[in-house]
């Protein structure tokens, strides 16, 4: 059964975008990163939406490379790198605010593979480095420590998610700037997902909604043991992982097939 906070989605098809986050939200956390998948029924209703909504997308701090790839869905629109990537008539295209700082992140990458040895050191398409600690959780505060070192050293932002470091150019483009720019036109949208960075996500639909751009905007928390707080007490709807987003997506799916 869809959520009622979300059935002013049906009410203008044209209109209407749905964006969901990658990890966590359409596919389950995993130890390696490049392992990740996204859920086969995952994949079969945000196919499915996108020929019946204005816009379905992916916004994620992944490569938009590695999402295009996951998913093999060519009609979703593709947001990577936290904003810093799109797709764009299939070219993947780098914010030019970043450009200057690739020699950076490509320093602070291998001056992290140097001082961390046995930490998964992952390198984002150029765009920015992650360090993650998930298979030894005893060394958080060595990577955290030594990652805001390096990033300070090389002028770069540290963003902290589940479990790991991210560094990244210093500019002002997150999830929230991302999506403002996608819904340019919409009247209802929702977006879901399950770490810190969709808090930016969470903000942008309340600044549209507030000043008149939307006329639905629906927050989606998606649950886990590991789901900041802030980000479930900011929900519009909660949904218990992975699964119970595809819940939600199917039944947006036969709400628009329905009697109309």
């Amino acid at each position: 059964m869809l959520p009622e906070a979300l059935r002013g989605l049906v009410d203008r098809p044209s209109a209407t975008a749905v964006l969901v986050d990658f990890d966590g939200s359409v596919s389950t956390i995993v130890d390696d990163p490049a392992a990740a998948a996204v859920l086969p029924d995952a994949r079969a209703a945000l196919g499915a939406l996108a020929g019946r909504i204005a816009l379905v997308g992916v916004v994620s701090g992944r490569p938009v490379e590695f999402l295009a790839r996951a998913l093999e869905l060519p009609e979703l629109v593709l947001v990577g790198q936290y904003g810093l990537e799109r797709s764009v008539d299939g070219e993947i295209v780098v914010d030019p605010q970043a450009r200057p700082y690739l020699p950076a992140v490509a320093a602070a990458a291998a001056e992290l593979a140097e001082d961390l040895p046995g930490l998964l050191i992952e390198r984002k398409a150029g765009v920015a480095v992650t360090v993650h600690w998930r298979t030894t959780p005893e060394r958080e505060d060595e990577a955290i420590a030594r990652s805001e070192r390096i990033a300070a050293r090389h002028g770069l932002a540290i963003h902290p998610t589940r479990m790991a470091r991210e560094l990244r150019p210093p500019v002002p483009v997150d999830k929230g700037t991302a999506v403002e720019a996608l819904l340019d036109g919409c009247r209802a949208a929702c977006f879901a997902g399950d770490d810190r960075g969709d808090l930016d996500a969470f903000d942008a639909l309340d600044r549209l909604r507030e000043r008149g751009a939307l006329d639905t905007a629906v927050k989606i928390a998606v649950r886990s043991a590991e789901v900041p707080r802030e980000l479930l007490d900011r929900a519009d709807v909660g949904v218990d992982g992975p699964p119970g987003l595809v819940a939600v997506l199917e039944a947006l799916v036969s709400e628009l097939d329905g009697p109309r």
